[in-house]
């Protein structure tokens, strides 16, 4: 495994804050406007993971996310899984993934196929009863059950299933003090999941929730279910990209338990904005 680079990486910043704005009045001498455009803004992206954290990546599709944690944010132990059976199987479905493969594996991380989120095995310290879950993170971005049914309530019902099987089969794997992350699209049919009642019936709580901005992931582009989309002349390109649709991302932890924090500022933490905020309520 070649040299890593050293970066200096504040994993855990987060947004600046508002001080009230809206209520306050502007300073003797100086206009609303001045003021108005001095404040600071809130599109600085929240990475809820250190390059030290021990990462298990679930359901990444072309593998494009993990590539980016690996070669952009310098993480040094990805477990990246698909649930395709076979690099031939997942690469029929998207052709580039090679490229990304070879990203991840080269600092010494990893891809496992054939791993349903429903049934995944826990990754533990020791087999048996004792053995104690090692990811500090584990992410699964914009799960979906794919194109089960025309009717949006067996399709709500379906992702439903989904998310509250992985949810108990990830909280095994999951290391004392570490977090896992879902991230949806806005809107509906997504928030009819209602993903923080699914995740407190299996024994979990919303510590916080965030804007997901996918340009934080350079090279990440989202993969749909189904495979690449392909126009009618069979050339790749067309449809929608999911990377430019509002997304949130939810932080799980178990109940009556914090995330290990990652390094963040000494300053007291003000008001939460809408780009970070607690949804456990």
């Amino acid at each position: 495994m070649g040299k890593r680079r050293k970066v200096v990486h504040n994993a855990a910043s987060r947004p600046p804050q508002r001080t009230g704005a809206g209520s306050q009045k502007p300073q003797k001498g100086t206009s609303a406007k001045t003021q108005k455009t001095s404040q600071p803004q809130h599109d600085k992206p929240t990475i809820p993971f250190t390059p030290e954290d021990r990462i298990l990546l679930v359901g990444d599709g072309d593998l494009s996310f993990a590539a980016s944690l690996v070669e952009h944010h310098y993480c040094a132990d990805v477990t990246a899984t698909v649930l395709e059976k076979s690099f031939d199987e997942l690469a029929e479905k998207y052709p580039h993934v090679p490229e990304n493969i070879t990203k991840v594996e080269a600092e010494g991380s990893k891809v496992l196929y054939n791993i349903d989120a429903t049934k995944m095995a826990p990754f533990v310290d020791k087999k048996g009863k004792d053995g104690v879950g090692v990811m500090d993170r584990i992410i699964f971005n914009f799960p979906h059950v794919g194109g089960k049914s025309t009717d949006v309530n067996r399709q709500v019902r379906y992702n439903q299933e989904l998310l509250v099987s992985f949810f108990k089969r990830a909280v095994a794997s999951l290391a004392p003090g570490g977090s896992i992350i879902v991230t949806l699209f806005e809107g509906e049919p997504y928030t009819l999941w209602n993903i923080r009642d699914l995740a407190r019936h299996t024994g979990l709580q919303v510590e916080r929730s965030f804007k997901f901005q996918a340009s934080a992931y350079p090279g990440y582009h989202h993969a749909r279910t189904l495979g690449v989309v392909k126009n009618k002349d069979g050339d790749v390109g067309g449809g929608w990209k999911g990377e430019n649709r509002a997304a949130r991302s939810y932080v799980f932890v178990r109940k009556d338990e914090d995330s290990r924090p990652a390094p963040r500022s000494s300053k007291k933490r003000g008001r939460a904005s809408d780009d970070e905020a607690s949804d456990d309520s």
